[in-house]
């Protein structure tokens, strides 16, 4: 399951600094805008404990967690919908990915340029929001003189099709942001093939000072502020102290991090963030070939994870042999969790739960 999150915010706010630290794949980062001129892309390591903690009970040659992609799109500035700055190409990308990480500056320096010339994370998010919005409603404006000339001839798809892309012009004139209006299963599912870019959920990423870890300034407060109002959620770290701490050989990380008074690095909960905010959740198998996580949706059904594996195994799906991490914690071996009973099996109608470790049984 390959999906995306994209990284977007104004030049200068830190989105390639948190993008290096993220992946360590070495993108530019300079103080100067338009810097990232061709989308950057990752894959990144999901982090997951439960893997290590699998592997103490069983035994294996090799983890393999789950992964995102992660994709560095240049700074947009007022005007990218009409072709300033990087322009139309990069809000292309953009629409490309399946979520947001939308950077936003919460800190001070007189030695980093802010493109306005000043730190205000309202304005800076609005700046951004506007161009999405006005990319999305050039796109809806379009579609919309396409379904106007099929409903002519009283086509009810199309008349319906119309109806829906009238009602999210307007709300895009408005200036709102489409994922902020309570759409029904069937007008998403017009809206959708136009891959619009307000329709995708926003994972707000205050990039703070390294004196406000804790993301507890007035700056961050702004953020979270918008967030709250629009149903986005926040995570707060420091770019730069992030970089740091991924520069470093990992026996050397823990000793940092507690220095600072960290338990873990923020990107950690950006990147747990980041899956949660695409309705994503894992689940394992186990043996001694290898542990690994499987990504797969929230609701998902048996019959689908194990067609994450195989298609095959989808549609040759027979039952599944289940039990949850903290059992395998608890009776230490599959053996042990058998003779408790705690072994289920199940069959087609069963849904996912998280921290489910799985053996699947797949007819021919």
């Amino acid at each position: 399951m390959s999906l995306a999150c994209g990284i977007v915010g104004l030049p200068n706010v830190g989105k390639s600094t948190i993008f290096n630290a993220i992946t360590a794949a070495g993108a530019e980062s300079a103080n100067y805008p338009f810097c990232t001129i061709e989308p950057n892309i990752g894959v990144v390591d999901v982090p997951d404990a439960n893997l290590e903690l699998i592997k103490g009970f069983i035994p294996t040659e090799r983890i393999i967690p789950a992964a995102l992609k992660i994709v560095d799109i240049a700074g947009l500035v007022a005007g990218a919908s009409q072709g300033e700055g990087l322009g139309n190409k990069f809000l292309g990308n953009i629409k490309e990915c399946d979520a947001i990480l939308h950077v936003v500056r919460c800190f001070e320096s007189g030695d980093i340029i802010h493109v306005s010339g000043s730190v205000d994370p309202q304005r800076d998010i609005e700046v951004i929001e506007l161009e999405l919005g006005l990319a999305d409603l050039d796109t809806v404006a379009r579609a919309l003189d396409r379904a106007a000339k099929k409903a002519r001839a009283q086509d009810k798809d199309a008349m319906f099709e119309k109806d829906v892309l009238e009602r999210a012009k307007a709300w895009l004139e408005s200036g709102k942001q489409l994922r902020n209006h309570a759409w029904t299963p069937q007008e998403a599912a017009v809206l959708y093939p136009l891959f619009l870019i307000t329709m995708k959920p926003v994972l707000f990423v205050a990039n703070v000072a390294d004196s406000d870890l804790d993301g507890q300034s007035p700056l961050v407060d702004k953020v979270r502020a918008h967030a709250a109002a629009t149903g986005a959620e926040v995570v707060a770290l420091s770019g730069a102290i992030e970089g740091e701490i991924m520069a470093l050989e990992p026996a050397d990380r823990a000793a940092f991090l507690a220095d600072m008074g960290l338990t873990e690095p923020g990107l950690h909960r950006l990147i747990r963030s980041a899956y949660h905010l695409l309705g994503l959740q894992v689940y394992y198998t186990a043996g001694p070939k290898e542990i690994r996580a499987w990504t797969i949706h929230k609701g998902d059904s048996a019959p689908k994870a194990a067609g994450v594996i195989h298609t095959d195994f989808e549609k040759g799906f027979i039952r599944a042999e289940i039990y949850s991490v903290d059992e395998l914690v608890q009776y230490k071996n599959e053996a042990a969790i058998k003779a408790a009973g705690k072994m289920r099996s199940e069959g087609r109608e069963y849904v996912m739960r998280p921290n489910d470790v799985c053996h699947f049984l797949i007819g021919k």
